[in-house]
Formats: structure tokens, sequence, C-alpha cells
């Protein structure tokens, strides 16, 4: 009976794992422009920002070539600067993946000569949460994968499954 219980609730555990991981949003950075040299709007990657909700466990995928550009993971004063010598992590190879791991501001640059000083460059905001859009009305892009981030009634979704799951373990052990 206990041993029943106890592969019940790894079970439980398991699957509330796996739903998390399925929550997460991937973000290219940039849509399908991805991570380049701004042509004509030095502000770019600043404007492709806003309207999305960036919470810990989403990904930003830096779709660049290797060998063009890179993606250095800078302090703040680094990216005002754009100065990519004391970078915390350097990216030199396309596509680079990313996992928000953490709250707070992140801050990304582009290391080649010049292209941080043209714009390309990325801070995101990080919190604790799903993903809404940022303002009443808005809608965030669409990421990669053709789905749109889930909110908060699609969290509920997910997680009815998992609530009728743990009935049914609970109520099959007894």
């Amino acid at each position: 009976m206990v041993r029943k219980i106890s592969m019940a609730a790894l079970f439980v555990v398991l699957a509330a794992t796996l739903l998390q991981s399925t929550l997460a949003t991937n973000y290219t950075v940039g849509d399908s422009t991805g991570w380049q040299r701004p042509t004509n709007n030095a502000d770019f990657y600043g404007n492709w920002t806003k309207n999305k909700n960036f919470v810990v466990g989403d990904i930003l995928v830096f779709d660049f070539p290797t060998g063009q550009h890179d993606v250095a993971v800078v302090t703040e004063a680094s990216y005002n600067s754009c100065t990519a010598t004391n970078a915390i992590f350097n990216y030199t190879n396309g596509p680079a993946i990313i996992t928000l791991n953490t709250t707070g501001y992140h801050y990304y640059i582009c290391g080649f000569s010049g292209h941080c000083a043209a714009g390309q460059k990325l801070r995101v905001d990080v919190q604790n949460g799903t993903n809404t859009p940022s303002t009443p009305g808005s809608s965030p892009n669409t990421p990669s994968g053709g789905s749109t981030p889930p909110n908060s009634a699609s969290s509920l979704i997910a997680t009815l499954p998992l609530i009728f799951m743990s009935i049914f373990l609970v109520l099959f052990c007894y």
C-alpha cells in the first residue's frame, strides 16, 4: 500500500515537472530578423521586447550565423558602454539558446566591432509568473513553433489534467 502511494506521488511530481517545462515560451530574438546588426533602427531590439512578458524558464534563441556575430552576456555597465571584454559568458556559435533562470534585468550584446553601438544589444526584464501581454489589449508576438505564449487561462487548463490524474491515482491506490 505504501509503495503504491509512493509511486503515485512520484508520478504526480514527474507530471508536474513535465507540465511546467511545457509552459516555457521560446522567443526567437528579433523574430524573423534574428540576431543581427540593425540596418535602420538602432532601438530595434528594444522595440522587439515591448509587449513581451519574460518569465523565469523562458528561452531566448539568438539566431545568427557562426563567425558573423556572437552573444555576450554582460553587466549593465558593459551593456551601456557596449564593452564585451569582461563578458560573463560569450556564445560564439549560432544559434545561441539561453534559458532565463533568474528574475531581474539580463543584458546581451554582440561583441563584434561596431555591432553593439549600431544597436545589436538586448535588455530583458525577467519576472516570476506566467506569460501574459504587458498591456491590456496587446498580444505578444508568436514565438517560434507557431504557438502563442501561455497565459493564466492556459496554465489552468494545463493544470486540470494533473489534478484529475492525482485524484485518480489517490483513488486507485486505496
